[in-house]
């Protein structure tokens, strides 16, 4: 027989808040959660500013889908826009310019939504640089950096949905680069686009096909990629630098609640405070400069967003012909002969190899490292100077990418020949992402340099000193013991050799992975050992009883 009494609230909220406890076991979860340890540090709030935008677009989107019509059919303007005013165009964009014009706040929360679109985008590809150039992606942590990958596309497939369903002319020219990719891709490419379109280009079904992934599937997907995420992230454990007192076993920081909930909050209202700022001052997007979209006539200068600029600028960079060898290839099939576009394939080639490279990254670096421990203290990118190269290198890689989509505009607005233009990235398509790599590799080994030389010696004070013999020395501060512990606390990390499999053979693959492993860490600086930092503090001691002793000795004199 049980003798413990149930609680019994004496307010009315707290019977409320009993009454959910004992129904859902809320307080078991504020006690396992609320409680979690996490670090501090200010580069830990890009992937904050990333989950907060995805709120905003959420709420605001919710606004606008109230009053936007996904419709290609055709309808006269009766707007309050006068320069538009009778002309025939899309429900879709008809709906647009209502919002804009006619519906209370309607211009503020499009804008309020595109802006957060764009942030939400530049947040988490800044957050995943940091993963990336930290390590934070190493075990136990690979699939997290899969979801953190499948979250970025989902992103660029959010904003380009959303990007093409006010059906202007703007909208219109991405949409006619995205089909012809679809029908350049052999054999299914028509049928796709035909599915897409429903028909031919431009169709009548695609705005509504295209909001239905904009409102629905992907929104649905990316709140299942974040909980997974979040979970993922309270199950390892958040990564932390390095500094004293912070291990592989350990998390030195605050609890969420209620520090980092406190915090959180407050970081809300300045992200959102920022995003109606942009919203209410800077306009984005003027749609209602553009007028309802044509396919008859062909347009320049028109630019899409900057996220998915580098699909178009791959495109501008692919040459026609080269000489007298034209790209479009005929095919013979049973049915007849198939043109296959090589000049719209061959370019989507290094697009696919970027993203590709970045979800399988984890993988690929442990395979030349041959590192499988477990790792929650993050580099100092500078200590992986090939890693972070090569990060580096598909920086500029995608910006040439993304830059060629506004060749057309460098031109104009520079009064350059657009092809010099085109020549130019070209150049830097192939040349910039190898002097990235190098000149990137170089300053981390200098950085290293400089920091092994700050350990044994100390700063510089910028305090020069006489000794009594006349000579002059500029004294040196030694570093305290949380910068000397950041400087010296990381594994060397030494060329990995061919192994030889069961049958004492050694493969191709591993002489492959030998070789890169030789090219990963054969330009290395070593860090200070304990006997080295050891031998300079003996060295300062001795040192300062030199100075004694001549100080005392020039006393006596």
């Amino acid at each position: 027989m049980s003798t413990t009494q149930e609680y019994k609230a004496s307010t009315s909220t707290g019977r409320i808040a009993n009454f959910v406890d004992t129904r859902v076991g809320a307080s078991g979860i504020v006690k396992e959660f609320g409680r979690k340890i996490f670090p501090d540090h200010w580069t830990f709030m890009f992937g904050e500013v990333a989950l907060y935008t995805f709120v905003i677009l959420v709420l605001s989107g919710t606004f606008l889908t109230f009053f936007f019509d996904a419709s290609m059919s055709h309808v006269t303007y009766e707007g309050s826009y006068k320069p538009l005013y009778g002309m025939e165009m899309s429900a879709a964009y008809a709906s647009t310019l209502d919002i804009t014009f006619d519906i209370r706040g309607g211009l503020f929360m499009r804008q309020v939504h595109h802006w957060a679109a764009l942030l939400f985008v530049a947040s988490m590809s800044v957050h995943m640089l940091r993963v990336f150039f930290t390590g934070a992606f190493r075990r136990p942590r690979e699939l997290n950096w899969v979801v953190g990958c499948t979250l970025l596309v989902l992103g660029l497939a959010a904003g380009f949905t959303g990007y093409s369903l006010p059906d202007e002319v703007l909208s219109g020219n991405g949409l006619r680069i995205i089909d012809g990719i679809l029908k350049a891709i052999p054999v299914v490419g028509t049928y796709i686009s035909f599915f897409l379109f429903g028909g031919e280009f431009p169709g009548y079904d695609v705005i509504g096909r295209l909001y239905a992934l904009h409102i629905m599937v992907i929104p649905a997907i990316i709140i299942l990629m974040i909980a997974i995420h979040l979970f993922m992230v309270v199950v390892h454990k958040h990564t932390q630098y390095p500094g004293p007192g912070r291990t592989e076993n350990n998390v030195v920081g605050y609890p969420v609640g209620p520090v980092y909930a406190a915090k959180a909050g407050g970081f809300f209202f300045i992200v959102f405070g920022i995003v109606a700022l942009l919203s209410g001052f800077f306009t984005i997007n003027a749609m209602w400069n553009y007028g309802p979209y044509d396919p008859s006539p062909v347009q320049a200068g028109t630019q899409p967003d900057w996220y998915i600029g580098f699909a178009d600028g791959v495109l501008r960079l692919m040459p026609g012909m080269v000489g007298d060898v034209s790209f479009l290839v005929h095919v013979p099939m049973p049915w007849g002969t198939n043109a296959l576009p090589l000049g719209v394939l061959i370019p989507l080639v290094p697009a696919g190899l970027l993203f590709v490279g970045l979800f399988a990254w984890p993988w690929i670096e442990r395979w030349i490292t041959k590192d499988n421990k477990e790792h929650h203290i993050l580099d100092r990118p500078r200590n992986a100077p090939t890693r972070t190269g090569i990060g580096v290198a598909g920086i500029v890689s995608y910006c040439v990418m993304w830059a060629a989509a506004s060749s057309d505009l460098i031109a104009t607005h520079f009064m350059v020949a657009l092809n010099d233009v085109t020549y130019i990235l070209r150049a830097l398509f192939f040349l910039g992402p190898i002097l990235a790599f190098i000149i990137t590799k170089r300053i981390c080994l200098s950085l290293q340099r400089k920091d092994r030389e700050i350990v044994l010696h100390g700063r510089e004070a910028g305090v020069i000193e006489q000794t009594p013999e006349g000579s002059f020395s500029e004294r040196h501060e030694r570093l305290d013991d949380f910068k000397l512990y950041r400087m010296v606390s990381y594994e060397p990390n030494n060329p990995r050799p061919a192994q030889a499999n069961r049958k004492g053979k050694i493969s191709w693959a591993e002489k492959l992975r030998a070789g890169l492993s030789k090219w990963f860490f054969q330009d290395r600086v070593e860090p200070v050992t304990r006997e080295e930092l050891a031998e300079a503090k003996s060295h300062d001691h001795h040192a300062e009883i030199d100075a004694s002793d001549h100080s005392n000795g020039q006393i006596d004199r």
